[in-house]
Order: C-alpha cells, then structure tokens, then sequence
C-alpha cells in the first residue's frame, strides 16, 4: 500500500465515531469514485477550513463577517442564555426549535482527570455578556454526566451572588420509558426532581 494512502487512512480513522477498518473503507470508496466524491470532498473541506469561525460573542462556529448568524438574528430572545458544552449540543437544541434564545458555548467540561478547570469556561466572559445585556435566566444544558453535574453546580455557584436567574434541563424518565427498564441514577433524578 501507498504511504500516502495509508496516511490518509490513519488520519481518517482518528475521526470520531471510526477506526481503521471504516477509514480504509472511505479511503477505497474516495478513490474510486474521485469526481463524485473526493473531488467535491476537498473543494468542501477547504471552504470550510477558510472560511469557518468561532463567533466572538457565543464561540459558536459559523461563516460569518462579524458574529454568527445565532447572535446576529434580531428576533432571538436576547434576555436569555443557554450554557451548552459543544457546538453539536447547539445544533441538537436548535433542531428542536425550543429555544429561540442566545447561547454561551464552552471549551469544555470541567474535569480534574483532563486537566480542564473553570478557564474552559469562560465564566467572566459571559458574566460581562449577562451585565451589558441585561440577561434574566441563564439556562444550563450539560450532559447527566459526572463532569456536567459537577459543571453545572460550579456555574450556579459562580452566579449565585449576580441578579441572574439560573437552571437546568430536567433529568429524569424518557417519553416511552417504562419504570422496570430505568436505571437506579435515573429513577433517582425523576423522583428527587419531580415538578
């Protein structure tokens, strides 16, 4: 095999969600179909590498001049602001059509075992957000994971002290979720944060 094949083939298995069996697999459909697929493929990937990013305001990631197209939208609630860990939790509120507010994106959760602390944040960042614009209620959007509970409790105690309501996403039993079925953790969350 091609060294420069076999490159591309360890460069694509690091992606997330494939290993080398599904890389070698792309990198043999790429090949032989280079005109419907790689060719387009690279013209794609280079728009995006130039042309991509991260919004000042919300650190989302956008093609834009000056904010991305969230922060920019005037019919957007700008009273409100949604904390989520990654641009792919943005794009899943967004499908839904729910929240037609503001977001704060994070570089991360915190996690001591990853040497992420509170800087991955950006806490003053979005505190100096909630002063100047006069935010009501920061909702918190993180994962029902060890590092975003403990995330999430970190920033509520970060704004305890500022005129800013704070929540979370409820946790508790799926629609469609039989009690037999649930597990102790989820039970648990349901009950203890019952409405």
């Amino acid at each position: 095999m091609s060294p420069d094949i076999e490159t591309l083939i360890q460069k694509i298995s690091r992606l997330p969600g494939l290993g080398p069996r599904s890389a070698r697999r792309i990198v043999i459909h790429l090949i032989k179909n280079r005109e419907q697929s790689m060719d387009p493929l690279l013209m794609c990937l280079d728009n995006v590498c130039k042309n991509v990013k991260i919004c000042p305001i919300c650190s989302s990631i956008d093609t834009f001049t000056d904010i991305c197209s969230i922060c920019a939208d005037k019919n957007r609630s700008k009273d409100v602001i949604c904390i989520v860990e990654s641009v792919s939790d943005l794009w899943a509120i967004e499908r839904t059509s729910c929240f037609t507010g503001q977001y704060h994106v994070l570089r991360g959760l915190l996690s001591s075992l990853d040497g992420q602390g509170p800087e991955v944040l950006m806490l003053e960042k979005l505190q100096k957000r909630c002063q100047e614009n006069h935010i009501k209620e920061i909702i918190i959007a993180l994962s029902a994971t060890m590092e975003g509970q403990t995330t999430d409790h970190y920033i509520k105690n970060f704004f305890k002290n500022i005129n800013v309501k704070t929540t979370s996403l409820a946790h508790g039993i799926p629609i469609g979720g039989e009690l037999d079925y649930l597990d102790d953790g989820t039970l648990f969350t349901a009950f203890s944060a019952r409405g």
